[in-house]
């Protein structure tokens, strides 16, 4: 259920709406004619690099914390509320032109979105048997981009019908209505969801920072025991970089570079929703089936040859209209991101469970702190390597790392062993954390 909440925040104002209407409405064009609002682009980007770096520092900290205090549902809360109070406030971006509280608000909004996602994911080793994971967190992703597809729908027959400065008095409401959707759609998750750990007594002379501070030094000392969650966590860093990338620039990909109508952006919108939830939860199953590693490095290869399928939208396009099909270019973008987009909730999925299944359920705040921290250090890097090159480039040659960082995450994984890393968990768990 927080999957469909939180699901309206990144795809309403990061990955659909938003992040048009604050890198080309509110952000000053360029004078580059070519690529009129790279500035825009790369101030978003920037944004987000600040932000990733936030969770970066804060993340393993906070994941020892809830650890050790039994609190996760707490801290869980206040990331949400959080999150919610800061969406609302992209109301006051009153006129376009004054982009410097719009960039402060995605900072902060999504420190507190990216922190609740670590808070959240730090439950899973705890709502089933290990063997299950994979298919808990396909059904939770796929759910999730249902909430993504109902808030976007809401907000476009609402208050966003399109990009355009001429109704910014209408769209100054994007952030309001997406704070809506997600306080209401959370509130379940607050009402049912159970704290699994019991709390243990601070000691005399400590506090939870102090406690915390001892937890994630630990925690950077006990890894070494788990060799393939290292690996793993250094492949994962390249995908997510590559992720990060596609959530936060597709869609200004398809628009400033493809041209695509907004009829096309919404089919190319709807099916990726529904694409991505099929994915998330085929390849749950899947991973349940073969393994954790298979599945992700599946996904991994999936995801370079719909990259240079389009890279390459043109030539395909004038292939296929050379054997007498009559299709335009804006169409075969929409058919290739739709099939990237059947990978987008499968690669998180399982990069989430093979977290879930090599950490101890003890520690698993822990790990998923730094679970957080790769995947955000990650994000933190794609976005603004992308915001950079797309300077010095265009937006079609930078697009054009996200297969190249997929590409060295497939390298880096082959080097997991996956029973070995699920052992290490058991016998953590048997010895008592020796």
């Amino acid at each position: 259920m927080f999957d469909f909440a939180n699901s309206s925040y990144t795809t309403v104002i990061i990955t659909v709406i938003y992040c048009r209407v604050f890198a080309e409405v509110i952000v000053p064009t360029s004078s580059n004619p070519t690529n009129p609002y790279e500035d825009g682009n790369f101030l978003f980007g920037l944004a987000l690099f600040f932000s990733y770096l936030l969770v970066v520092v804060t993340g393993p900290l906070f994941g020892a914390i809830s650890d050790f205090s039994a609190k996760k549902k707490t801290f869980l809360f206040w990331s949400y509320i959080s999150c919610v109070i800061s969406t609302a406030a992209f109301w006051l971006v009153s006129t376009p032109g004054s982009w410097e509280l719009g960039f402060g608000l995605i900072i902060l909004s999504n420190f507190f979105f990216a922190s609740g996602e670590n808070f959240a994911s730090s439950f899973l080793p705890h709502l089933g048997p290990k063997e299950e994971l994979g298919k808990i967190s396909g059904y939770a992703w796929g759910v999730g981009y249902m909430g993504g597809l109902l808030s976007v729908f809401l907000v476009q027959t609402f208050v966003a019908p399109s990009i355009d400065p001429a109704i910014y008095g209408s769209l100054r409401f994007v952030g309001p209505l997406t704070a809506l959707f997600f306080l209401l759609a959370g509130i379940p998750t607050f009402l049912l969801l159970k704290e699994y750990q019991p709390a243990i007594k601070i000691p005399e002379g400590e506090s939870y920072l102090t406690i915390g501070f001892k937890q994630l030094s630990e925690s950077i000392k006990s890894i070494r025991h788990f060799k393939d969650l290292v690996i793993y966590l250094i492949s994962l860093f390249f995908s997510m970089a590559a992720l990060a990338i596609v959530i936060a620039f597709a869609f200004l990909y398809g628009n400033q570079e493809i041209k695509i109508t907004s009829g096309q952006e919404t089919a190319l919108f709807i099916l990726l929703q529904f694409f991505a939830m099929i994915g998330a939860i085929f390849f749950g199953f899947v991973q349940d089936k073969i393994g954790a590693k298979k599945t992700f490095n599946i996904t991994l290869v999936f995801w370079i040859l719909c990259l240079i399928g389009i890279y390459f939208v043109r030539e395909i396009t004038g292939f296929v209209n050379g054997l007498g099909v009559d299709i335009s270019v804006q169409w075969v973008f929409v058919i290739f991101g739709t099939l990237a987009g059947s990978g987008v909730g499968s690669t998180q999925s399982a990069s989430r469970a093979i977290v879930g299944v090599f950490s101890p359920e003890s520690k698993s705040g822990e790990f998923f702190g730094l679970w957080g921290l790769s995947g955000k250090l990650a994000a933190a890097i794609g976005v603004f390597a992308i915001g950079i090159l797309q300077k010095i480039f265009d937006l079609r040659n930078a697009f054009l790392v996200v297969a190249v960082f997929f590409f060295i995450s497939l390298i880096i994984n082959t080097f997991v062993n996956e029973k070995r890393g699920i052992e290490k968990a058991k016998d953590w768990e048997r010895n008592g954390g020796h």
